[in-house]
């Protein structure tokens, strides 16, 4: 080792529509054979890292007021309480009265560090309340987690990446969306145990996203490379500690919006208009069973789904029910024990990772997305187009921006945006191999706004 440097990091972990939660760390980097490469050796970041001194987090208003402070010397991670709904502040955390981060910073460049290409953006909106029907916008990715020095698939991952980072500036972005396989295996195969440390992290998720998850919550589901059904090692140990996930949700499940522990299944209600519903479909405590075979598990799922008086409700999977492939077919277990407790309750949108390409298809009133191409990329043709109802498809690395109102919601997948460039949507296709453009619009199956008897604009 040539030289070690220790690069800070912050991270919006979550916000409601009254508290945001906030966490700070870093990596330590060492220059070996001219790269620069994180470091092994101890928790760095995550819910288990050893606290870095006695902090302050404070959330601040527009006027610079502190309206909300938690001192704490026991983690690296803080809630904030009694914020107002719907309203944008600025944070900053102090670690033994020190801004955390302060100062020169870096950022890994094709192996090296360079300058820091923008400062931290330190600011949070929480969601709307409940009765609120504020329009929101928001980003989706699927199978990203490959680490942005990994040859092709690492150069898509900084290409999308690039791009969301161009619509989060200019578009009024609430949160990001994950599809699953957060973190893969690394260079050694199945084998190497990758994500089950922290610096396996480091080029995977906190470098490639920095200047997202630093004002944007992420919300995860679980892949099956984030789990042990396809590699020899289970991530999710990691994955519960990098994205603090019994810090999120635990609460929930005390009130009954979560249901983990084993499994990864929580609602995520942002006003009057939506409710995202994570539900795990990996392989469950036995295998042939998934997550959402196991009874407490289904037994939480029916009772969000149809407690729920959100307009639009859109649970979100790893694995697609329906699939054109070419990798991948439509999943039995999910059309037989999923779809249709989605359609009893007005489910009119799903979204997918898994397949490693781009697809928009329908089954009678029900439309789902499949977008399992942020990195990883399969430019085969599907051939499965009549089985999935498959309406387009593409074989472009992207990401998702979803738009949800009162009467609609409208999905686009933009593709890789190289610098200096403006993001585009990618050329879909259709099954007769016609390029459209037609934009992906669902509405209510009356025509009508969802729940316009519960006081939303019709």
């Amino acid at each position: 080792m040539v030289e070690a440097h220790f690069e800070p990091y912050v991270q919006l972990v979550d916000v409601t529509d009254d508290a945001a939660l906030i966490a700070w760390g870093g990596f330590r980097l060492g220059e070996h054979a001219g790269r620069w490469r994180a470091e092994r050796g101890g928790e760095t970041f995550g819910a288990r890292s050893e606290p870095r001194g006695r902090a302050a987090v404070e959330v601040l208003d527009g006027e610079g007021a502190i309206v909300g402070r938690t001192v704490t010397d026991e983690a690296n991670h803080a809630w904030v309480q009694g914020l107002r709904p719907a309203t944008t502040y600025r944070y900053r955390v102090l670690v033994d009265g020190e801004p955390w981060g302060a100062g020169e910073r870096f950022d890994w460049v094709s192996g090296s560090l360079g300058a820091a290409w923008r400062p931290p953006d330190q600011r949070l909106r929480t969601h709307a309340g409940g009765s609120d029907p504020d329009p929101v916008t928001f980003l989706a990715i699927g199978d990203f987690g490959v680490g942005i020095a990994s040859g092709a698939d690492g150069a898509r991952q900084i290409a999308v990446a690039r791009t969301m980072q161009r619509l989060a500036d200019a578009v009024d972005i609430r949160f990001v969306v994950g599809l699953g396989d957060s973190i893969y295996h690394g260079p050694g195969g199945p084998q190497d145990a990758s994500g089950a440390f922290d610096e396996d992290w480091w080029l995977t998720f906190f470098q490639p996203y920095r200047y997202l998850f630093d004002h944007l919550p992420f919300y995860p589901t679980a892949g099956n490379h984030d789990s042990s059904d396809t590699e020899a090692s289970d991530d999710r140990e990691q994955l519960e500690d990098n994205l603090y996930l019994r810090i999120r949700f635990a609460p929930r499940q005390e009130v009954g919006r979560a249901s983990i522990d084993p499994g990864l299944f929580y609602q995520l209600r942002v006003g009057a208009l939506l409710e995202l519903v994570c539900v795990d479909t990996t392989w469950g405590a036995e295998r042939g069973l998934h997550w959402f075979d196991e009874p407490g598990h289904r037994g939480w799922l029916e009772r969000a789904l149809a407690g729920s008086d959100a307009a639009w409700r859109v649970p979100f999977s790893h694995h697609p029910a329906y699939s054109a492939g070419p990798a991948h077919a439509c999943m039995p277990e999910q059309m037989e024990r999923l779809v249709p407790l989605y359609r009893r309750h007005g489910v009119r949108l799903l979204l997918h990772g898994h397949e490693h390409n781009f697809q928009h298809g329908r089954a009678d009133d029900l439309q789902y997305v499949v977008s399992g191409a942020a990195a990883k990329l399969d430019e085969r043709t599907p051939d499965r187009f009549a089985e999935a109802g498959t309406l387009s498809w593409a074989a472009e690395p992207h990401c998702l921006l979803v738009q949800v109102k009162p009467d609609r919601m409208v999905v686009t997948p933009y593709g890789p945006t190289a610098p200096g460039a403006q993001p585009a949507p990618i050329a879909r296709r259709r099954p007769d191999g016609t390029v459209t453009d037609e934009p992906i619009t669902v509405v209510p199956a009356s025509g009508r706004s969802v729940r316009s008897r519960r006081g939303l604009t019709e």
